[in-house]
């Protein structure tokens, strides 16, 4: 595992890297408002995609590596991801395809970023549809908007609701709720198996 700061608009982020042995793409992960890196379901996602031959980046938004735990504005967390991406593309990954993903609040960003990054394809890990209990405050714009191949895990009893499957887009429902830590190993079958189809088109 190496891991490295990257400069972004809004301070250093932190990348954390892990090594496939064949390199067929390179996912970028994100993690939730008030969670890191280490969260179950990205390790299981992380586990899947380098069996699965893709490298994994783990990354760290700028507040939380100066030790913030409140999420930085949208516009702020879209910048640096986005910074995030140019540097290890060219850094860590040159001339492979590059997927955008993360858990809850970092499946925003990477849906959010889809088009401008260039991702290949979107990986959303419990995406929070909308608050609990405030269905009218929906963010499915964000998820509607991405144009490339996208997985949803959603746990079943997800309080932040349940995406439908769409043109491009498949949805896995997992047991358990929001913190999706209650089948990490379905987790991993099930993003093993989608990343099997997408590279088919990507890499």
């Amino acid at each position: 595992m190496t891991s490295a700061e990257v400069p972004t608009p809004h301070g250093p982020a932190r990348a954390e890297l892990h090594c496939a042995e064949e390199g067929r793409a390179a996912l970028l992960l994100g993690h939730g408002a008030g969670g890191g890196v280490a969260a179950p379901d990205l390790v299981a996602a992380t586990r899947a995609a380098t069996t699965a031959g893709v490298h994994v980046a783990l990354v760290e938004q700028p507040y939380r590596v100066a030790g913030r735990r409140a999420p930085a504005p949208a516009k702020q967390l879209d910048a640096a991801w986005l910074a995030v991406a140019e540097d290890l593309g060219g850094r860590w990954f040159p001339e492979l395809p590059l997927l955008f993903g993360g858990r809850s609040s970092g499946a925003r960003v990477a849906c959010r970023t889809a088009a401008e990054g260039d991702a290949a394809a979107v990986l959303c890990l419990a995406f929070p549809v909308h608050p609990p209990g405030k269905p009218e405050k929906s963010r499915l714009d964000e998820l509607d908007g991405v144009e490339v191949p996208t997985l949803v895990v959603q746990g079943e009893r997800d309080a932040f609701g349940r995406p439908e499957s769409a043109h491009r887009r498949d949805v896995a429902l997992v047991p358990g709720d929001h913190s999706l830590k209650s089948d990490v190993d379905g987790i991993s079958r099930t993003v093993s198996e989608w990343l099997d189809r997408v590279l088919r088109i990507v890499a």
